[in-house]
C-alpha cells in the first residue's frame, strides 16, 4: 500500500514540475513577443524616417520591403550567433 501511495506522490511531483515547465515556457514566449513587437515599433520608425527620405511619395510598399529585407537579415543573423554561441558552450561543458 505505501508503494502505492509513493508512486503517486512521485507521479503527482512529476506533473507539478512539467506543468512548471511549460509555464515557464509559455511566459517565456509571451514576453519574447511583447519584446518584439516593441523593437518591431522601433525599427519601423527608424527605419521608415530614413528610407522615406530617399524614395519618392506614395512607395509604401517599397518601404515596407526594405523594412521587411532588413528585419529578415537581423534576424538571420542573431538565431545564427545564438546557434554559434550555444554550440560552443555545449561543448565546452
Amino acid at each position: 500500500m505505501a508503494t502505492k501511495t509513493n508512486k503517486k506522490t512521485k507521479a503527482s511531483k512529476k506533473l507539478h514540475v512539467e506543468a512548471v515547465k511549460q509555464m515557464v515556457t509559455l511566459s517565456t514566449s509571451g514576453f519574447g513577443l511583447v519584446a518584439a513587437l516593441a523593437w518591431n515599433s522601433v525599427i519601423q520608425e527608424f527605419v521608415g524616417s530614413y528610407v522615406k527620405k530617399w524614395l519618392p511619395d506614395g512607395s509604401g510598399i517599397i518601404s515596407l520591403l526594405i523594412y521587411a529585407i532588413i528585419v529578415t537579415i537581423l534576424a538571420v543573423t542573431v538565431t545564427l550567433q545564438l546557434s554559434r554561441l550555444s554550440e560552443k558552450l555545449q561543448g565546452n561543458i
